[in-house]
């Protein structure tokens, strides 16, 4: 028999790109949203659910599931503070566990999480791994850490399953934030200060990670463990610039600026965590999910970058806020 998947998050930029492998899997799709949608997603059914929190009735959505791929999260709030605080921790903490708990009474097989590198921390030229100690650094952070303790919660002395993936800074097709602000002065041909920058960073397409989240939920090696992804190649801000700038054809204008003086100008205009990003090394090692769960990531970095570019020249630049 077919197996349905209740996707969370599904209209998000990694859930849409999951729901689609999933549809071309042969799975049967259930897309959980906050709302019903203009249109009905192509060879998904649509399942209102609300706001996700702590009194999220999931009855209706877990009806008949096998596997639930958990992708929605609460993130990139700006206010700070203990507002921001809460709203994190009612959605990815509290709502995980709502989520988790209603999942193994509906008798779910598996249930893959998506959590996120920083759990593990903010910036490390080491590796890291699952196996480290998490150290989560601002609120955000600590409320996936807190999603992940009740996925495994929920699933003692039940015959669910979970898997954890651990990501870091997901791209590709509908990306928004700061790699999208990246894109945008990279096509405006702005001068940028990162020239003598000597980072490493581990990113990941959506492609990629869709592929990792299926293996997860599809392997018999993946429950009861946390996985690390990535594209498997990390890259240098610098030659993040460049590899953008040759896809989208524009000239690459690099100024090397030191870097003390990048941390100040971050300091000074309130963008330290910024810069922190852009001039800092986070790196994964995602040997043990390779080798577990026999996978490799699909899309090269290089591949990855190209279809962003891609999709940013056709659609992305009306996108950029």
């Amino acid at each position: 028999m077919t197996k349905r998947v209740l996707v969370t998050g599904a209209a998000g930029f990694v859930g849409r790109t999951v729901c689609e492998a999933l549809t071309r899997r042969g799975l049967r799709v259930r897309a959980a949203k906050h709302t019903t949608p203009p249109v009905s997603d192509s060879g998904a059914e649509i399942c209102v659910v609300g706001e996700i929190g702590s009194r999220t009735d999931w009855s209706r959505a877990l009806e008949g599931v096998d596997w639930v791929m958990h992708l929605a999260a609460r993130a990139h709030l700006t206010r700070g503070g203990a507002r921001d605080n809460a709203a994190y921790r009612e959605v990815n903490a509290l709502g995980t566990a709502r989520l988790a708990a209603a999942a193994a009474r509906s008798g779910v097989a598996r249930l893959v999480y998506l959590s996120s590198v920083k759990v593990n921390g903010e910036m490390s030229a080491v590796p890291y791994s699952a196996h480290d100690e998490p150290r989560p650094a601002d609120a955000y952070a600590l409320s996936k850490w807190e999603g992940e303790l009740a996925v495994r919660d929920a699933a003692l002395g039940s015959p669910m399953q979970c898997s954890i993936i651990r990501s870091p800074l997901v791209y590709g097709s509908g990306v928004r934030a700061n790699f999208l602000r990246l894109m945008r002065w990279v096509d405006r041909g702005m001068p940028l200060p990162f020239g003598a920058v000597k980072n490493l960073r581990s990113l990941i397409s959506v492609w990629n990670l869709a592929d990792a989240l299926i293996r997860a939920a599809e392997h018999q090696a993946a429950p009861g463990h946390v996985w690390m992804v990535s594209d498997g190649a990390d890259v240098s801000t610098p030659d993040l610039v460049r590899a953008l700038a040759l896809a989208m054809g524009r000239p690459v204008r690099l100024v090397s600026v030191p870097i003390g003086l990048l941390y100040f100008a971050g300091t000074i205009g309130a963008r330290r965590g910024e810069i922190d990003r852009l001039c800092g090394s986070l790196v994964v090692d995602i040997s043990e999910t390779c080798s577990h769960l026999d996978w490799t990531p699909p899309v090269t970095l290089q591949e990855g970058l190209e279809r962003t570019a891609a999709w940013y020249l056709a659609e992305g630049r009306s996108n950029v806020r």
